[in-house]
């Protein structure tokens, strides 16, 4: 749970500091962040993409997750729930617009889910520190603009997040390294769509992709079963 402790806390010290700063960053100033902060999130991507030592099973597991998500259209439905809230709070507040779109963009996203899934399985919290770090600066871009709001998110981070931690803790005693070091190999170029989507270099359905994580530990459960 440190990682996500950490987490939680940048967003609410970024947001508190932006609505500080409150409409004094420009957008030609945000834009350039957004993109700088894109190559950091393809780099930390790729960091984990090379642990990688079954190649064929990152092709499997990228290629039939992706169809299983496109299947499922996971994107259309984060899409869809965030315009649901988005019909529900636009007729109220600024605070609770500013809660919303923040807890949003910080919960939804493979470098939420790997992060916290390294924190529970192997007590790494490098891709949480990572983000902890992304996040605080958008924090202070979103409330320099959205508000105060956008610090209560950090309570929604702090809850989705402790839950798959406290999810994956409960998992590793059923999960051997190899099975967590592919997941994260996948995790890793999952973060590099995010980083390429950050700099607009290609639009890139990263929530389809979300299911291709979990296809090591269902591939390494049907080779137990094989076994037996």
């Amino acid at each position: 749970m440190v990682g996500t402790i950490v987490n939680s806390l940048s967003i609410l010290v970024g947001g508190l500091v932006g609505s500080l700063l409150k409409n004094k960053i420009s957008d030609t100033h945000n834009e350039t962040i957004m993109k700088a902060l894109g190559l950091c999130v393809i780099i930390i991507g790729l960091k984990g993409a090379l642990q990688v030592n079954n190649i064929l099973l990152l092709i499997i597991s990228l290629t039939l997750g992706t169809l299983i998500g496109e299947i499922v259209n996971i994107e259309k439905g984060i899409e869809n729930v965030g315009t649901w809230l988005d019909k529900k709070i636009s007729s109220r507040n600024e605070l609770a617009n500013g809660f919303v779109t923040a807890s949003l963009v910080f919960c939804v996203g493979a470098m939420a889910i790997m992060g916290s899934l390294e924190g529970g399985l192997s007590k790494n919290y490098s891709i949480l520190y990572a983000k902890s770090l992304l996040d605080g600066i958008f924090a202070i871009i979103f409330s320099s603009s959205l508000g105060i709001g956008v610090c209560f998110s950090a309570i929604s981070v702090f809850i989705y997040q402790g839950i798959i931690t406290l999810t994956a803790s409960l998992m590793k005693p059923y999960l051997i390294a190899s099975v967590v070091n592919e997941m994260s190999a996948v995790g890793g170029l999952l973060i590099v769509a995010i980083g390429a989507n950050m700099l607009e270099i290609k639009r890139i359905k990263v929530g389809n992709m979300l299911p291709s994580i979990f296809i090591p530990l269902l591939y390494y459960i049907f080779k137990c079963v094989i076994r037996f």
